[in-house]
């Protein structure tokens, strides 16, 4: 009898240290904090940007009511480090900030090039909230605030219309790369590999994203817009890639998942438009007398989209001779990219891990200077290959029709 009281007793003191409700915070006591904007102001003080979500709003908006108010909010705070601005914000909001769906930090260009991002990161790396997922991109040419306060049409939370923008970028056309905290602080860290990170800009009307005027209006007057990869070194960005160089950057990095390719044929420019479906870079690096010297073999499969100049794509040479001037081009974008790092003196590539994975007493001989020295000298073998699988539902293009009855 004495026993199972004992037990009893035990069983209800036990229940007093498994009750989950002690810490709990309801809802409507947060403040959801969907993106974080870092900016330096001239007094040297570190300004944050705090989006906050108004679930009702945004609620509203998904539904097709809408609106006048706004699904976002601001808060910003000035102080001497990230956490500091955490703590000085919450004295502008009447509820806990949550930081867990945070998935989203902007930083300021001139942050990002006189300072750089080795001292910003820790506080968010250091959270028990704050995912290693969050997505970051640069403020090119803006603050980061402007990134941050943007109103946007079709995503209620601009912090998504960013995310989703970067990706959607990288993915139809590689201009972009999507990266998050924790590949940029092991970037950061590593002796051989640069951080590289996507820059966001605000185009048309700068003085308009923050107006509720801008998301009602078929001709939206201030866009949040994908606008090239940042380059970092030590820390700090010291060049943009656009264009064809960042296309080039990332069939390096074999990042490339669908993008087009133009070729001036016939005399006339632009006149042919591969896309690429499928396709793989690999990397090795060999040692030759006594240097490091890499070797990239890229293959690209896509098809034939546009033809503006009359061609038998029947012809099974005309095919070879258009694969074979999409491979000289592919050949060129990466060599010149990749001399575009080398004269940045910054391995984006990853060359140096690759490097250390397959030759690691050699590397330990060269890895102190390896950015400034052997990697900027380094020799670089590079080679393509690219197939046309499918010409469209039309082998002829109807411009060949055309010259025949003008003929």
């Amino acid at each position: 009898m004495n026993r199972k009281k004992l037990i009893l007793f035990l069983m209800v003191i036990c229940t007093t240290f498994t009750s989950g409700c002690w810490d709990k915070t309801e809802l409507n006591e947060m403040a959801i904090v969907s993106a974080v904007g870092l900016d330096r102001n001239k007094e040297g003080k570190l300004v944050g940007s705090f989006q906050t979500i108004n679930p009702g709003n945004v609620a509203g908006a998904l539904q097709g009511g809408g609106g006048t108010n706004p699904p976002i909010s601001i808060y910003r705070a000035t102080g001497n480090n990230v956490y500091e601005l955490d703590s000085i914000a919450s004295t502008k909001i009447s509820r806990d900030m949550y930081f867990a769906h945070a998935n989203l930090i902007v930083i300021g260009e001139e942050l990002a090039k006189e300072e750089g991002l080795n001292d910003i990161f820790d506080a968010f790396e250091r959270s028990p909230e704050f995912r290693a997922t969050t997505r970051i991109v640069i403020a090119r040419g803006v603050k980061a605030r402007d990134i941050v306060e943007t109103l946007t049409a079709i995503d209620k939370v601009s912090a998504e219309k960013v995310i989703k923008t970067v990706e959607t970028t990288e993915k139809t056309q590689g201009k972009n790369i999507s990266v998050n905290l924790q590949e940029t602080i092991k970037n950061l860290l590593s002796t051989g590999k640069e951080p590289i990170i996507s820059g966001f800009t605000v185009r048309g009307n700068t003085g308009k994203e923050d107006k509720m005027e801008n998301t009602m209006s078929s001709d939206i007057e201030a866009n949040p817009s994908a606008a090239g990869i940042g380059v970092f070194k030590d820390g700090k960005l010291i060049d943009w890639l656009d264009g064809e160089m960042a296309i080039g950057s990332m069939w390096v990095l074999d990042r490339i998942e669908n993008t087009n390719s133009n070729l001036d044929w016939g005399g006339k420019k632009d006149s042919i438009t591969y896309q690429v479906i499928r396709q793989k870079t690999n990397i090795s690096v060999k040692m030759k007398n006594g240097k490091p010297k890499v070797f990239i073999t890229a293959r690209a499969e896509g098809d034939i989209r546009e033809v503006n100049v009359p061609l038998n794509l029947t012809d099974t040479h005309v095919l070879i001779d258009i694969e074979n001037k999409l491979a000289k081009d592919l050949k060129k974008k990466m060599e010149d990219a990749i001399v575009r790092a080398q004269k940045n003196k910054a391995d984006i590539f990853g060359f140096g891990e690759i490097m250390h994975e397959s030759h690691p007493k050699e590397w330990k001989k060269i890895e102190k200077n390896w950015d400034d020295v052997s990697f900027p000298e380094m020799e670089v073998d590079v080679q393509a290959e690219t197939f046309i699988r499918r010409t469209g539902l039309r082998n002829k293009p109807y411009l060949s029709n055309l010259k025949k009855n003008d003929q």
